[in-house]
């Protein structure tokens, strides 16, 4: 079992490594084609090339170019009226003698702005047929009949990839942009929430300078998020402690910590953020400065804290 699937997996690993050598003008053509299209990616296939195209058309409009699948059999049927003519299609077919795609490769041509093929012939109909050819081209699929598409598909998948990615690069597609397109994923909410939108505000711990330690551990008790803000003077923070510097504290002051106030043990100069910051600011910050929280403060008033949990 472990070596069918060594043997898998280097096939696929060649085939993939294989298509450096063939990143000729017609890949930079291809890129420049759809970076300077004033309509949408379109990307058909049937079979195997189809569930991968529909993969990259994800890939492409998740990357700044607005893309479509369009079904070979559904297009002949109603669905060519989706095509505008500054649209670019790109076509997947390994053989590149696709049936239901090539009764439909006139009208492609004839509906859009051109025609991008990718396949493993480059003397195929299809091939011959678009404005310009990707050659995707395997020694061997991984299927030890050589029949199921295993490496064809694979290569298919990543030089799709590689032309959206440097798409991508061409649009100078920033975090930002690719976090609206993702407002539901992990990354698009720490570009787009602000702290302000997350922070603990309520019933905050809060502790003054001179405050028994007694009080201390009884208001990070109440506080549930294992640190007091410690506070003399105004509303600014002078310190922080959290539930590691009481438990050092028991440790190496046993002896006298019950007489111990907040200013004993608290770290000063507590790290501050400003409630209008986004999330991947705050979790950059706390990474950097290796801590767990900021308080959250605006002209010299605290308005919260905001943790890395809160955040991860």
């Amino acid at each position: 079992m472990k070596v069918s699937a060594i043997n898998t997996l280097t096939i696929e690993a060649d085939a993939i490594t294989s298509l450096i050598d063939r990143l000729d003008q017609s890949f930079n053509d291809a890129v420049s084609f759809i970076f300077q299209s004033k309509g949408r990616l379109i990307i058909t296939g049937m079979g195997k090339s189809g569930v991968i195209g529909m993969k990259l058309t994800a890939t492409f409009s998740s990357t700044g170019t607005p893309s479509f699948f369009l079904h070979p059999a559904e297009a002949i049927h109603g669905d060519l009226g989706m095509l505008q003519p500054d649209d670019v299609v790109l076509a997947l077919s390994y053989s590149g003698e696709t049936d239901e795609l090539l009764k439909i490769v006139p009208f492609l041509k004839d509906y859009s702005s051109g025609l991008v093929a990718m396949t493993g012939n480059a003397n195929s109909t299809l091939a011959r047929a678009a404005n310009l050819h990707i050659d995707v081209k395997v020694a061997k699929e991984a299927c030890p009949n050589n029949l199921a598409p295993t490496a064809s598909t694979t290569a298919t998948l990543a030089m799709g990839d590689a032309l959206a990615i440097a798409v991508m690069e061409l649009r100078n597609f920033k975090p930002e942009q690719f976090a609206r397109y993702h407002p539901g994923g992990s990354l698009g909410r720490k570009l787009l929430t602000k702290v302000a939108d997350i922070m603990h505000s309520k019933n905050l711990p809060i502790v003054s300078a001179d405050t028994p330690i007694k009080e201390v551990v009884q208001a990070m008790s109440n506080g549930r998020m294992g640190l007091v803000i410690v506070r003399q003077n105004g509303s600014s923070p002078t310190g922080i402690i959290t539930d590691g510097d009481l438990r050092r504290a028991m440790e190496n002051k046993e002896d006298r910590f019950f007489r111990l106030k907040a200013e004993n043990i608290m770290t000063s100069n507590a790290k501050t953020i400003k409630p209008d910051i986004k999330l991947s600011e705050a979790e950059q910050m706390m990474n950097e400065l290796k801590i767990s929280a900021l308080i959250v403060q605006d002209n010299n008033e605290i308005h919260g804290v905001v943790q890395i949990f809160d955040i991860q």
